[in-house]
């Protein structure tokens, strides 16, 4: 079975759509925290898709509007939305989530449709510390262990960064459970293991701050790794050899 790569970025800016602005007046700097958005991972997202020549979906809406890695009812998917008027609610989902979700589902299915599994990638970014805790990784793999196809593919993808980077700390599940709420889980609900392979990539915001040496390097580094992964699959993932570039951050 062939394997189509799908990128996403779900948390990929702090915009506010005009129609809610005054949402956010007393919102103060929180549009400007980790808490507005993952810092560095659409910039990571753009240049897997441009490497290795995948669709890429993303969005720059803040998830304190609308958070899209959450399921509808989901006590996280935002504070916003939980108090707005179910009409207001209804509207916001037709503006900001509903869109976005079925793009990647339509994607999906049509891979799969066309007879090929679906490796999907979801690009993240975790604070490095939080609540007073240290988060003592650099990159974390997310996915659900009970699916073998994601095990196996994170466990080649971790050695496959040991290999190429051996100075970074990678983790699986870590620092969430990939089998938790989010976008991937409700795709692994729709398609079988066989089909779909979803992991959500996670990177610590102090390499992404940090010098901007380091962060070009690791961008490299987790798309190189990608592609050893992808290869060494069995079969073997026929790949794009894009060169691998650092974009200017948007």
């Amino acid at each position: 079975m062939k394997t189509s790569l799908l990128v996403t970025c779900e948390h990929g800016g702090n915009r506010v759509p005009r129609r809610y602005a005054h949402l956010f007046r007393r919102s103060g700097r929180r549009l400007e925290t980790h808490r507005g958005f993952d810092f560095g991972a659409l910039l990571m997202a753009q240049e897997i898709s441009q490497c290795f020549d995948a669709p890429l979906v993303a969005s720059t809406v803040t998830r304190l509007l609308v958070d899209l890695n959450r399921s509808v009812g989901h006590r996280d998917i935002s504070r916003v939305y939980r108090e707005l008027s179910p009409v207001e609610r209804e509207r916001m989902l037709r503006d900001c989530y509903l869109p976005y979700r079925s793009e990647v589902e339509r994607l999906v299915a049509k891979a799969i449709g066309c007879g090929r599994r679906v490796v999907h990638i979801s690009s993240h970014s975790f604070t490095p510390r939080l609540h007073g805790k240290v988060r003592r990784a650099d990159v974390g793999l997310l996915y659900d262990p009970v699916r073998p196809g994601e095990s196996a593919f994170c466990r080649l993808w971790k050695a496959a960064i040991k290999r190429v980077a051996p100075e970074l700390r990678v983790r699986r599940n870590y620092p969430y459970y990939g089998k938790g709420d989010g976008l991937t889980s409700y795709l692994r609900l729709r398609h079988s293991p066989d089909a779909y392979v979803g992991v959500e990539l996670e990177i610590n915001q102090a390499l992404v701050i940090g010098t901007k040496g380091r962060w070009t390097r690791l961008r490299a580094s987790v798309i190189e790794s990608l592609r050893i992964t992808l290869e060494s699959e069995s079969p073997p993932v026929s790949v794009a050899r894009g060169r691998v570039t650092a974009a200017t951050t948007p």
